[in-house]
């Protein structure tokens, strides 16, 4: 078939958006474009990407003047199937759905619960918008062909809406990341000592939320208890860029590296040698039922993870063997993991490996992009 992804808000290159989706359905054979909001026109591993230009002063204006010119360049592209990525797009479907088309929204993340902690809402406004979000998708996913989501506690909400909706994880590909075979991490603990200055290591957005200040307190912390040194190495672009400022006042932004925004092959590098991988997003709701893709990541790696402690996060961790859970909002818990960790090199190793097998028997895109296909074959047939 015809196939054309939508997105207003993320890259070109989005990794589930182009690198798995958009492929993954080339691959199995489907005439694949995306068309991105002010992105190049390009084509790159077969799919065509399609950049329209929508520039906006305000969130709102951008939210209005990026759906409508991402629909004129749908139109002209002239698909069997729009695959949308969105909620700011949900109107969009909802038009190519009256012009006989067949249309999928792919929910990655909960919005309702995710409307909820939205700074740039009003607190008072923040339950009424987020009932009126769920009240839209609910309305609107009755209409489309098919909704694909991120999570099982996303799909069970769209399942009561739909029978036509779909989970596809988001997990890492193997191929990508795994990096570190059997012999290499034995290897690593056999040059342990004399390998550079050791460093854990965080990959993703640096926010508040995402924990960076609990990050940087906590190899402080440990440093204080633990030799040798350890370096932090943060990997991602800071938002809002002012935050930055307030963590480099902090005692543990001495033992910190910044490599600011690193490309899929640069991730691998830094992640072949680090000692483990952090991912302590803070306990709001719609976290706490996700499924943390930079701890797959980091599986996938073959080092072991310090993860919030949220139930489900803690059910994968230890039904993996592969790491440790640890308060997020607690810098010295934090750092009492990592110490645990990185002072059991034999155990570590054994997490690393512990790690890779679990991606490799269930926790992969390889087998999830089977679902997406196999969810294809239905809106062909």
């Amino acid at each position: 078939m015809k196939v054309c992804h939508l997105t207003s808000v993320h890259p070109p290159e989005d990794i589930r958006i182009f690198v798995k989706e958009c492929v993954s359905l080339y691959k199995g054979g489907h005439d694949v474009s995306l068309i991105v909001r002010n992105s190049e026109t390009y084509e790159k591993d077969g799919v065509k990407i399609i950049g329209v230009t929508a520039n906006a002063s305000n969130r709102f204006i951008r939210m209005v003047k990026g759906p409508m010119a991402v629909y004129k360049k749908a139109l002209e592209v002239d698909a069997d199937v729009y695959h949308f990525h969105d909620p700011e797009l949900i109107p969009v479907g909802l038009l190519l759905k009256r012009k006989g088309k067949k249309v999928v929204y792919d929910v990655h993340e909960d919005v309702p619960e995710q409307v909820l902690s939205k700074q740039w809402i009003p607190g008072p406004l923040r339950k009424f918008v987020s009932n009126v979000v769920k009240q839209v998708e609910r309305f609107a996913s009755k209409r489309y062909d098919a909704v694909v989501t991120a999570t099982p506690t996303i799909n069970d909400r769209f399942k009561t809406y739909t029978p036509n909706s779909v989970i596809v994880h988001n997990f890492p590909i193997m191929s990508e990341l795994m990096g570190n075979t059997e012999n290499e991490l034995n290897a690593s603990l056999e040059n342990d000592q004399n390998s550079k200055e050791p460093y854990v290591i965080y990959v993703g957005g640096l926010t508040k939320i995402r924990g960076v200040l609990e990050m940087v307190d906590a190899i402080s912390e440990l440093n204080a208890v633990h030799n040798p040194r350890t370096k932090l190495y943060l990997a991602g672009a800071f938002a809002p860029a002012e935050l930055q400022r307030e963590v480099e006042k902090k005692q543990g932004w001495n033992d910190t590296e910044y490599l600011g925004f690193l490309n899929r092959s640069q991730v691998k590098e830094y992640l072949s040698q680090a000692k483990l991988g952090l991912v302590l997003l803070h306990p709001e709701p719609r976290y706490m039922v996700s499924y943390p893709i930079k701890m797959f990541e980091y599986m996938a790696a073959g080092i072991p993870v310090v993860a919030a402690n949220f139930p489900l996060w803690k059910s994968i961790v230890e039904g993996a063997q592969c790491g440790l859970t640890a308060d997020p909002m607690n810098p010295k818990e934090i750092a009492e993991a990592m110490k645990w960790i990185l002072t059991h090199p034999e155990e570590a190793i054994e997490m690393g490996k512990n790690g890779q097998k679990a991606i490799a028997e269930k926790y992969n895109w390889e087998k999830e992009s089977e679902t997406l296909l196999q969810l294809y074959d239905r809106l062909a047939n």
